[in-house]
């Protein structure tokens, strides 16, 4: 990985964080999925790791990384580098011919009560009558 990964810019100061601890901290969030301040202190600081993920979206390092990750475990595994079949079932080609924001109704609908609660609370009360 570490011909994928871009110089450090010209002109300013030396880079003094070492990349490989700034790809383990990104992948320490990505694959944990907690928040950036739970980062632990042994990784470089959430905001260097921030910028470092932030910047290689932008410029096409990530993506760079992963297929060339990607190529060299299918060829690990005795495949192709690259897949030569797709997979499409009937259910997903339905939903797709739908589409459009009306067919997406989840923000919009409203929540139900639960019914086992106001028969609790229904049962309490006439206990007492």
């Amino acid at each position: 990985m570490a011909p994928l990964i871009p110089p450090a810019k010209h002109g300013g100061r030396k880079r003094q964080v070492v990349e490989r601890e700034v790809v383990n901290g990104i992948m320490y969030v990505l694959s944990t999925g907690c928040q950036w301040r739970y980062v632990p202190k042994d990784l470089p600081p959430k905001s260097t790791l921030h910028d470092y993920l932030e910047r290689w979206e932008y410029d096409g390092t990530l993506r760079q990384i992963h297929h060339t990750l990607y190529v060299k475990c299918r060829e690990e595994m005795g495949r192709e580098a690259s897949p030569t079949a797709g997979v499409l079932d009937s259910q997903s080609v339905k939903s797709a011919e739908k589409g459009g924001p009306a067919s997406i109704r989840t923000g919009t609908t409203r929540a139900r009560r639960s019914r086992a609660r106001s028969v609790t609370s229904w049962s309490t009360l006439s206990g007492y009558c």
